[in-house]
Order: C-alpha cells, then sequence, then structure tokens
C-alpha cells in the first residue's frame, strides 16, 4: 500500500472551524505544490472559504462547525468529516484551533489517515473558570492524543501544555521561533512601500489630527483582550495628554463582551475612532504611533508581528505567546495582565518618548525579518510533515530524505529546531 503511496502526490487537508482561521496556512498551499503535494482545506460554509479557495488554488470542503460546544451539532460535523477522510483517502490531517482540532483529529484517526497533526494556537481554557474550564482542557488532551503528532505556535504554550500533561514532551514541537505563518515583512507590511500620504489619508477618514499621537488596538473588542484594562488606562492617559488619540480596530465580541458601559463611554469620546471589522491593516497601522494588546491570554498574536513590520513598538501584557513576539525592552515593552495602571504606565513611556518608540520600532522590524519570514516557517512545517511520512513509510513524489536535508536547519534533529 505504501509503495502505490509513494507514486502519488501527497495529499493534505487543513481543518480549521471558520473558514477566517485559513488565513494560517495562507500561501501555504503553493509552497507544499512545488514540494509533491495537494492541498485541500475544510472549514465551515461561507464566502470566505470560497474566497480562501480562489485565492489559493485549492479545493474546498463545506462542514458547518461550532465554535462553542454543541454535542450534537459537534456529532453531525464529526461524521461528515469522518466519511469524508474517508472517501479523500489522505496522507495528512492538519487541524487548527480547538473545535477544528478536536474533531479532526478524532475524524482522521477514526479513518485511518496516517500522518494526524494538530496545530496548537492556543490555550482557551487559561481564562475559563469552573466546569467550562474542564470541558476546554479535556479537549486539549483528546485532540493531543489523537494526534501522532503536535505542534504548536509558542515555546511559553508549549511549555503550559506539556507543564499540564496536555501532551508528551517528545510529541509537541515549535517550528523555528513559532507562529504559524509568519508575516510578509517584504511586501505586505513593509511601511516604506506605503505612499507617503497614506498616514494622513488614513488619520483624516477617522477624524484624526495630522499631529496627533495615536495608540492602536487591532483585535476583537472583547474582555479577554483586555478591553477594560485599556479603557481604564485610557481614561488616565487621555488626562495627562490632550494631543493623545485612541483607534480601535475590530468587531465586537457578543460571546465575550465587555462589561455593560465600557464600550459606550469610548465611543462618546471624541478622541477614540472605531473602524469596525477592517483587515486592511496597513494603512491604518501607518496611523499609529504605538500598538497595544493588553490580551490575557494569547496563542501567537500575529497583529504583534504585523505591527512589529510596520516598525510600530508595542505594548502588550505578559502573557503566552506576547512572551514569544515582543522582546521586552527591545522590540515593545510587557506589562503585567489585568493591571490598568501598569498598563498606562507601559504606554505613557512611548507617548513621552518619540526617539525610544522609533529605536524600537526599527528593531521590531529588523527582528521580524530575521525570525520570521513565511517562507521559512513554510519550509519548517514542510520538514515536519516529512519527517512523519517517513515514519509511515510514505515519501513526497520526487522527494528523497537527503533533498530535504542541506539546509542547516533541517540537519538538524527535530527536538533542536523547536
Amino acid at each position: 500500500m505504501s509503495s502505490q503511496m509513494n507514486k502519488k502526490l501527497i495529499t493534505l487537508v487543513h481543518v480549521t472551524t471558520v473558514p477566517m482561521s485559513l488565513r494560517f496556512v495562507a500561501g501555504q498551499a503553493a509552497y507544499m505544490r512545488t514540494k509533491g503535494f495537494e492541498s485541500r482545506a475544510v472549514s465551515s460554509p461561507g464566502p470566505v472559504l470560497t474566497q480562501f479557495a480562489t485565492e489559493e488554488a485549492v479545493t474546498v470542503h463545506a462542514v458547518s462547525m461550532a465554535r462553542r460546544i454543541t454535542p450534537f451539532r459537534d456529532l453531525g460535523a464529526l461524521l461528515q468529516l469522518w466519511n469524508l477522510f474517508r472517501r479523500l483517502r489522505p496522507h495528512i490531517v492538519h487541524a487548527h484551533t480547538p473545535k477544528g482540532g478536536l474533531l479532526g483529529m478524532i475524524a482522521a484517526r477514526l479513518a485511518r489517515v496516517p500522518v494526524r497533526i494538530y496545530h496548537m494556537h492556543g490555550l482557551p481554557f487559561i481564562t475559563a473558570t469552573g466546569f467550562t474550564r474542564r470541558i476546554l482542557m479535556a479537549t486539549e488532551f483528546v485532540s493531543c492524543w489523537m494526534a501522532s503528532q503536535v505542534l504548536c505556535v509558542s515555546r511559553s504554550v508549549q511549555a503550559m501544555a506539556v507543564d499540564l500533561k496536555l501532551s508528551p514532551p517528545k510529541k509537541i514541537h515549535v517550528p523555528l521561533q513559532g507562529s504559524c505563518n509568519g508575516v510578509d515583512a517584504e511586501r505586505e507590511f513593509n511601511p516604506d512601500r506605503l505612499n507617503d500620504s497614506v498616514r494622513s489619508e488614513t488619520r483624516r477618514r477617522y477624524g484624526i489630527p495630522a499631529d496627533a499621537t495615536v495608540i492602536g488596538f487591532v483585535g476583537r473588542l472583547a474582555r479577554a483582550k483586555g478591553l477594560v484594562e485599556l479603557n481604564d488606562a485610557w481614561t488616565i492617559l487621555r488626562k495627562e495628554h490632550p494631543d493623545l488619540h485612541l483607534l480601535l480596530i475590530g468587531p465586537e465580541e457578543p460571546g465575550d463582551p465587555p462589561p455593560p458601559g465600557v464600550l459606550e463611554r469610548l465611543r462618546t469620546d471624541s478622541r477614540v475612532h472605531f473602524t469596525g471589522e477592517h483587515w486592511e491593516t496597513p494603512p491604518l497601522y501607518s496611523a499609529m504611533d504605538i500598538l497595544v494588546l493588553p490580551t490575557h491570554r494569547e496563542g501567537f498574536p500575529l497583529v504583534l508581528l504585523e505591527a512589529a513590520a510596520m516598525a510600530l513598538p508595542i505594548v502588550a501584557t505578559r502573557v503566552t505567546g506576547c512572551l514569544d513576539a515582543v522582546q521586552d525592552n527591545i522590540t515593545g515593552i510587557l506589562v503585567p495582565a489585568a493591571d490598568a495602571v501598569a498598563l498606562a504606565v507601559g504606554l505613557n513611556r512611548y507617548v513621552c518618548d518619540p526617539v525610544l518608540r522609533r529605536r524600537h520600532g526599527e528593531a521590531a522590524r529588523e527582528w521580524v525579518l530575521r525570525e520570521f519570514r513565511p517562507e521559512n516557517i513554510w519550509q519548517a512545517v514542510y520538514h515536519e510533515y516529512v519527517q512523519c511520512l517517513l515514519s509511515k513509510g510514505f515519501m513526497p513524489k520526487g522527494e528523497h530524505p537527503l533533498a530535504w536535508g542541506n539546509s542547516e536547519q533541517a540537519d538538524r534533529p527535530r527536538e533542536q529546531r523547536s
């Protein structure tokens, strides 16, 4: 059976709960195609899934999956995934996000998919309590148990997963320096590629004075993202700095809203500007002077890499994921989570010191260019695939183990690479 498989393209199927999460693997399909892979994607139906199919030139399969716990719907989705995998007979199922990971790994195990990879993007139970926390921890344990390999987006999340015995240490790895897909700092997130007028035009669009100092936030307007602390820190800072403005980019989160009154107070402030869900972010980053992310938990926040690539200094919380995405006092400032005063102090350092902002922003961009190029991460993921395939007796078409062992990165044992 394996000899027949060796003569065919290797079939790789990515699974996410919602199609927006497929951005985690944007660009990987074309890269893997050059390595002898046929990539497919499974996620909930919608125009974003169709758009991903067009942009990545891959076949997609729609399976409705809810992000929250819905036993009957989850069982139906599990059966659909199982039938799909039995029909496609993929060599690799690579599942992302908690629900996509759980259903994808169980279905792949039942369908006897040889290589089952769960990509741990974060640990939602960190901010949960009681029964919900236990359920979320149990789902992570099952996903890791059903997987033949666990990849992790950051070393801080990996360490927590191992400490909590969600995965054996030898089974979970972090490719390179972390992140799932890196960031395109050469083209998409490159401040030098933007016209000089973009900053002023973006500010004018949202009613921000050209000479203002702007703190920006990008993400869901949710309690877990630190909106309460951001509101309190803003209340402190706005009194001290009349020229300071706050730019909030992202949708409201009905599943985890801030306490009543928080967003309402911000909306009535003439120096706070909301863009809504707007993901064409490079022009918005160009309008900022500082990026803030007072989150309570993360896996590896892509927004911090994007902001760093745009040469912005960052104030973030000292939590999983942010620890890996910010070099404290080099590319940004890390402060304790759920501490509005500490957040205000950290932001105030940058507000009062344009030279420090520029120095840390330049260091941030250099770091991203050096450590988080998408092509390098794709190559590292490909090496993980090859090792898993070889352990099962399969090999990508036209490839030989020595062909991927020429680079310094590939030559090192997996334990050293992660």
